[in-house]
């Protein structure tokens, strides 16, 4: 492997941290209002609760007044609905966080559409993304990784992508559509690529950002990838690794890290890249809703 900077996500998402803090300090002292974050969680999914106790835990950190609200996995539609209504009443309650997936028996869409858009810090709203969609980057609640992703690009690239071309490879509502749409706010020429696509190799060749999101383990290869490329990784796949020990697994990304590491300019790893950058985003998310909530402006494109 050779020369490509390699992009340390804890320490983008720290230095995020800090300023959230700052943000909410401030907010606090000068007007007395103090963030307010509520996590519902339904069930009992392992990955789920160790997901929410780590971002209740990064909220309190953050010196927000931070709820756990924790259901039983045979709560019905209505009671998670009625729980919905009455946070989107709280004025104390800047941001609702509903951990996904939820039981199958609730429509998860139906409740991600009953937060209110300006508390719905995950940005899944049709509000959100609509605004998002139309360059409303300052009232907007934008989707957590995509923004993360969008903080290392603005840091390697600066606030205007002109002229630079960025290609996308998935087209989720979660990550795909959304980051496009950063990178098509920011001036970058944006090919969305996907399952479809024909040639896809080739399109990727064209990047000089690359970023891929389609759950594949290290399916983009070194001749994929534009010398000299800002390449980020949003896979998170767990593949068998026989070399650790019997029935030992690896965590990787959509990205073959050690090849195309020594075409690019820069590369996310995987872990350890746009991992933790995503509750970093949640939390600075809910921080704006503060501000907003408030009549202050707090801009995410800040970091």
């Amino acid at each position: 492997m050779t020369g490509a900077t390699i992009i340390d996500g804890k320490s983008v998402a720290a230095s995020v941290i800090d300023a959230v803090k700052a943000a909410a300090a401030t907010l606090e002292k000068e007007t007395g209002a103090r963030t307010g974050l509520a996590v519902v969680i339904v069930g009992d999914d392992p990955a789920s609760h160790t997901y929410v106790s780590a971002k209740s835990r990064m909220a309190k950190e953050c010196g927000f007044a931070s709820a756990q609200h924790t259901l039983p996995a045979d709560t019905t539609q209505q009671q998670l609905l009625t729980l919905i209504e009455s946070l989107n009443a709280d004025t104390e309650v800047h941001g609702i966080l509903v951990q996904l997936p939820l039981p199958k028996h609730l429509n998860s869409d139906a409740i991600i559409q009953a937060i209110l858009p300006e508390k719905d810090v995950d940005g899944l709203h049709v509000v959100n993304a609509g605004k998002l969609a139309t360059g409303d980057l300052k009232s907007g609640m934008i989707s957590c990784t995509p923004a993360g992703a969008m903080v290392f690009v603005r840091r390697i690239h600066g606030d205007d992508l002109s002229g630079l071309n960025a290609v996308v490879i998935g087209r989720s509502n979660l990550f795909g559509k959304p980051m496009a749409q950063l990178l098509l706010n920011a001036n970058a020429t944006v090919t969305i690529a996907h399952s479809k696509t024909k040639e896809l190799a080739a399109i990727c060749r064209r990047g000089d950002i690359l970023v891929a999101a389609v759950g594949r383990p290290q399916m983009v290869k070194s001749d994929w990838v534009k010398p000299g490329a800002t390449v980020i990784d949003v896979g998170i796949n767990r593949v068998e690794a026989p070399e650790k020990g019997e029935g030992k697994t690896l965590l990787v990304g959509d990205v073959a890290f050690e090849e195309v590491a020594s075409i690019a300019g820069v590369i996310t790893p995987v872990p350890g890249g746009v991992g933790p950058m995503t509750i970093a985003m949640l939390i600075a998310n809910t921080v704006a809703a503060s501000h907003r909530a408030v009549g202050r402006k707090f801009e995410l494109r800040s970091f």
